[in-house]
């Protein structure tokens, strides 16, 4: 059995410049086909647009107000919302609120730096 608490779980840096606390994936735990995980952005902060070549994302914002774009559209997202991301899709994820960004992050395949291309 493999369960990890939030308190024991350590922050690093994604490729695209996000905080991330992962609860599972292929660094944290030995989920190789999906990954759970917290993005904190600050106020003010941005992610670098990338896309994921294999990767479909969902993001479930738990606090904090953003601007998602994702390929040519953008909406405001806020608390409750979640938002699919397809493999392949450019995306940013701007804070536009007032207290850090958080997100949920759910991976499948599982987050990998491999599967992550830089747009900018």
């Amino acid at each position: 059995m493999h369960v990890r608490s939030y308190a024991q779980i350590e922050p690093f840096i994604t490729l695209d410049g996000s905080e991330i606390r992962e609860w599972a994936g292929r660094i944290s735990a030995p989920a190789r086909n999906q990954s759970l995980a917290e993005a904190t952005i600050p106020v003010g902060g941005a992610t670098t647009q990338h896309y994921h070549q294999l990767s479909e994302e969902l993001y479930l914002v738990t606090a904090g107000q953003g601007r998602l774009v994702i390929d040519d559209e953008e909406r405001i997202i806020s608390e409750g919302d979640c938002a699919l991301i397809p493999p392949g899709a450019r995306h940013k994820l701007f804070n536009v609120g007032a207290e850090p960004l958080r997100i949920l992050c759910a991976c499948s395949p599982a987050y990998s730096d491999e599967d992550t291309c830089l747009t900018e």
